[in-house]
């Protein structure tokens, strides 16, 4: 098992800067994000660490001597849109550049891309199977033959009124991950697995390792903080009741959840995502984020 941190944080700094941060505080790898240069479309998106977009042969062997250089492995490549969005012209450039990041998982010879599945929110989810299919389908044929696993996170992006009342992801729960999988039964599609987000849900994050463990492919270590006075004023469907914190600083029990990823033989990256507002102010802060969370967690990594 190798600690990391996913790269949105330091959006600021250029990838040898990532490194030699991560290097400085002892991290094992980085998660490195690979949104399209331009403007962000939400907090946390629009990181463009590497820029897949005409990515070669040489610009791999560049990135992997940086690698090594500072003895930080990339764990994998993100870039989380939404590419069941009802717009045909939107989808097609979110799938088109999850390719391309796949294309460039497998140059690097990483073998892992993270992503959404997408979701129309105003659809249920029975009714997106059609569409999971179209899109879902191709894109994993072709992660198996660039011999790339594509993790899927479990985030349900029900934050924000655009993306109400379904959310702007489809893979959420267990039932969902059963029928995506009975659906795509290829090894090379699994899970990006996140407890910060099953913990607002009520669904037994623990449980769901013990489930489907043998499926991820990444995990991401974030935590959540429920808010009991907003559930009284807004009830479970409304907003902003719960929020993100540093691990150890909301509900999950991570002495369970590492004695979990253990029981079931997980021994690939868990990756600090911070998005805890109150680490935001600064990038020292931001820096300190990620020693905190690794100070508590590296005690429950084997």
């Amino acid at each position: 098992m190798k600690l990391g941190f996913v790269s949105a944080i330091l959006a600021d700094l250029s990838l040898e800067e990532v490194f030699a941060s991560a290097a400085a505080q002892g991290f094992g790898c980085v998660e490195i994000m690979c949104w399209p240069v331009g403007k962000a479309e939400r907090r946390y998106a629009g990181v463009t660490h590497i820029d897949v977009a005409d990515f070669t042969a040489s610009d791999a062997a560049r990135i992997n001597a940086l690698s090594q250089q500072y003895g930080v492995a990339i764990s994998g490549l993100g870039y989380y849109p939404n590419p069941l969005t009802a717009d045909p012209a939107e989808r097609e450039t979110y799938v088109e550049h999850i390719r391309k990041v796949i294309a460039a998982s497998s140059l690097l010879g990483i073998g892992i891309m993270n992503t959404f599945i997408g979701r129309n929110p105003a659809k249920a989810i029975e009714d997106q199977w059609e569409d999971f299919d179209a899109v879902w389908k191709p894109i994993i044929a072709f992660a198996e033959q660039q011999m790339v696993k594509v993790g899927i996170e479990n985030c349900p992006m029900l934050f924000s009124l655009d993306e109400w009342p379904g959310g702007k992801n489809l893979a959420i729960s267990p039932d969902v991950w059963r029928k995506m999988f009975e659906r795509i039964p290829s090894p090379n599609f699994g899970l990006n697995y996140d407890p910060s987000h099953l913990i607002w849900q009520h669904i037994d994050y623990v449980r769901g390792i013990h489930e489907f463990g043998k499926r991820f492919v990444h995990v991401h270590a974030k935590d959540e903080k429920i808010n009991g006075d907003l559930i009284y004023e807004r009830g479970i469907m409304g907003l902003k009741w719960h929020t993100p914190k540093l691990p150890g600083l909301g509900s999950v029990d991570w002495g369970a959840f590492f004695s979990a990823l253990s029981d079931v033989g997980y021994d690939g990256a868990v990756c600090i995502e911070v998005e805890d507002r109150a680490y935001e102010g600064s990038l020292e802060t931001r820096k300190r984020a990620l020693s905190q969370s690794k100070r508590f967690l590296e005690p429950y990594m084997y």
